[in-house]
């Protein structure tokens, strides 16, 4: 199933493409194509190279470790997601490394290294889904994360189903629904808050 975007300007075909479906196979995802994916993540910028993201990841070739990641994901995500091959959680510290002062952008960067991995993935035919839906103190318990950092996101990671089996009707009709985003006049400013900047200049 493809979702292409109508875009205000020319895009490259794996932004056009990439969307964010419910409908995934279990199909496996071989382990070079999935390292593929987190080398793309650990190649992302980040202020002064912090890198402060990590990623817990669980396949459905561990089934008790992919259980209790799917444990975390609210239950209207749970019942989409896991039939995806491969769960994430992405986490970031809050701190720099190099001098123990706050990291106000870290959530910036895991969001750009997190873009990294999604794009990657597109590029090799596998969907991935971010979800805020998740319980980040319990993900945070099961997974012993450190207080120096934060669970910021769950992702599924899969090839997309051929089909819509196993959602109801509801998630049928987000998955068949338009994508829709805001316009650029409301997103992108110039000399003053909401002067539109476009285009541009």
């Amino acid at each position: 199933m493809q979702k292409p975007i109508e875009s205000s300007f020319p895009l490259t075909d794996l932004i056009r493409e990439r969307w964010s479906p419910l409908a995934f196979s279990e199909k496996r995802i071989s382990p070079e194509i999935l390292g593929s994916l987190f080398e793309a993540a650990r190649w992302a910028p980040s202020s002064f190279n912090e890198q402060p993201w990590v990623f817990l990841v669980a396949t459905q070739d561990q089934p008790e470790e992919f259980r209790r990641m799917a444990s975390c994901l609210v239950e209207a995500n749970r019942v989409w997601a896991q039939r995806a091959y491969c769960l994430a959680i992405s986490c970031t510290r809050l701190e720099f490394a190099r001098n123990g002062k706050p990291n106000r952008h870290a959530y910036h960067d895991v969001g750009l290294a997190t873009q990294n991995l999604i794009l990657q993935a597109e590029s090799q035919g596998i969907a991935c889904h971010p979800m805020a839906g998740f319980d980040p103190l319990a993900a945070r318990e099961l997974f012993q994360i450190p207080t120096t950092h934060d669970a910021v996101a769950a992702i599924a990671i899969g090839y997309m189903a051929e089909n819509l089996l196993g959602l109801d009707e509801a998630l049928k009709q987000r998955e068949l629904g338009p994508r829709v985003r805001k316009p650029l006049t409301d997103t992108v400013f110039t000399g003053t808050w909401g002067r539109f900047a476009g285009p541009f200049g």
